[in-house]
């Protein structure tokens, strides 16, 4: 059991995107060069669900800029101002954007004569001692006709959550950052713990050459910034149909404008055409989906032209390599079955009727939420799970190693069993929907707590609530 957990956190991560050559999988934590220069334009994962809390909707969430450390002031993680945030939505399978929802972020000082983002407790986005804020406006392009429509203006996003002493009740101030529109439509932009699990030290040698170094959560005491969208299925659909059109496929992208400009007395300026300069669908670490060369490419690349890379995915070298260490049989090929995962969505699943194929997170809208979401989604017999869509715990660690080694073609491999999941249960338990039970971002990191955690190695600390940054970090 042991040897298949081991298994299950370095190889994939190492390796599993890899042989398919194309972003099959992609939390995208630092995984191009040039993202990895620009962390505000950095997507680390993308996550659609048809809402547990309002099951008439759905709920989209884009994750940006990784490992954000708690104490990281002055200035913490603000949006780029100007840059266009988009969530993407193809709601009839031709691999383009049929609907782009688009954030567009200002920032603004009270007095810049201090250097403290806040001068004293705060209690409301409103008040006088929150002396940065970021604003927003959310637009709604229709992809065929080109028209925009402003959803949101001048909303207030929450800010990077400071500290007990400055923030006392952020929950408060996620609550004031949720903007609605038209009725039922919600809007949040704000800071959260990553909900995401993974081990990065796979790139030490594969944890060491000896698998030593694995089994730790890499990604644990961190936060990442979040925009989260609840929307009707209606909105959604095409032709506002959601039970004849169900199915949609989304991927988030960031576009910045070309040309910047860096002014001789501290200043900075944008302008020029805007290009894209960040992608990300499906999950599960873009940062060994292609090979360096590759990656900046892909980042800028669209959905329509992913058929190119058909034969990476009928031809994977993820269980060939895992056949050479671990002697597990891989799957004969092509593999067909990864097609549909990877490109085209599960036929009876999550398949549009006429698919054009391309990497998108593809989501069935008719399935409903479950009130007990196994872990492993639809290889667990949840199909409201990974890979239709993804929730906020789903595995999809455990999913995709086993994906790869055959499980959808009936192969049972005993990798990544219930009894060793590489998320955390108390997690999953917290994390259902962000507009009903949001995680609070991570505090400040003592060095009692430090000293603690080395001590104990524990992957997750005990008790409900916020998951990980519920023991008073």
């Amino acid at each position: 059991m042991r040897k298949a957990r081991s298994l299950c956190i370095a190889l994939v991560a190492a390796t599993l995107a890899v042989a398919t050559g194309i972003p099959a999988f992609a939390s995208s934590h630092r995984e191009a060069p040039l993202t990895a220069a620009d962390p505000q334009i950095d997507s680390t994962d993308l996550y659609a669900f048809v809402s547990p809390d309002v099951q008439d909707t759905v709920t989209l969430i884009s994750n940006w800029i990784p490992f954000e450390n708690p104490a990281g002031g002055p200035n913490f993680y603000p949006w780029a101002p100007g840059v266009h945030y988009d969530i993407n939505v193809d709601n009839d399978g031709d691999a383009k954007p049929d609907l782009t929802y688009r954030w567009i972020f200002t920032s603004h000082y009270r007095n810049p004569a201090t250097f403290l983002m806040n001068t004293g407790p705060v209690n409301k986005l409103t008040d006088a001692t929150l002396n940065f804020y970021q604003t927003y406006s959310l637009t709604l392009i229709n992809g065929k006709t080109g028209k925009a429509r402003t959803l949101i203006a001048n909303a207030t996003a929450a800010p990077s959550y400071v500290g007990q002493a400055s923030m006392p009740d952020y929950e408060s101030l996620r609550d004031q950052a949720i903007a609605t529109y038209g009725g039922k439509s919600k809007s949040f932009v704000g800071q959260a713990d990553d909900p995401f699990f993974l081990d990065l030290r796979v790139f030490d040698l594969l944890y060491g050459t000896n698998l030593k170094e694995a089994g730790n959560d890499t990604l644990d005491g961190y936060n990442v910034s979040v925009i989260a969208l609840q929307v009707p299925k209606a909105e959604l659909a095409a032709g506002g149909d959601a039970a004849k059109n169900p199915i949609i496929g989304v991927w988030t992208t960031a576009e910045r404008q070309s040309v910047r400009v860096e002014g001789g007395k501290g200043t900075q300026k944008y302008n020029g055409k805007f290009v894209q300069v960040s992608r990300l669908g499906q999950p599960l670490v873009n940062e060994v989906v292609a090979p360096v060369g590759a990656k900046d490419l892909f980042s800028s690349s669209q959905p329509s032209g992913d058929g190119q890379f058909l034969k990476a995915v009928t031809e994977p070298e993820v269980p060939k390599l895992i056949e050479a260490i671990y002697k597990i049989k891989a799957p004969a090929t092509p593999r067909n079955d990864l097609v549909e995962v990877f490109l085209t969505g599960v036929k009876g699943l999550n398949q549009p009727a006429h698919v054009t194929p391309s990497e998108e997170l593809r989501l069935n809208m008719s399935i409903p939420a479950t009130a007990a979401a196994n872990r492993l989604g639809v290889i667990g017999g949840d199909k409201a799970g990974f890979p239709n869509g993804r929730r906020l715990a789903d595995d999809v660690i455990d999913i995709a190693l086993r994906v790869m080694e055959g499980e959808l073609l009936g192969t049972k491999t005993g990798l990544g069993t219930a009894s060793t999941p590489t998320t955390s249960p108390s997690r999953a338990r917290s994390r259902t929907s962000l507009f009903r039970t949001p995680a609070r971002p991570c505090k400040p990191r003592s060095r009692a707590w430090r000293r603690s955690r080395r001590a104990s190695r524990r992957e997750w600390p005990s008790g409900s609530g916020s998951a990980r940054c519920s023991s008073g970090r």
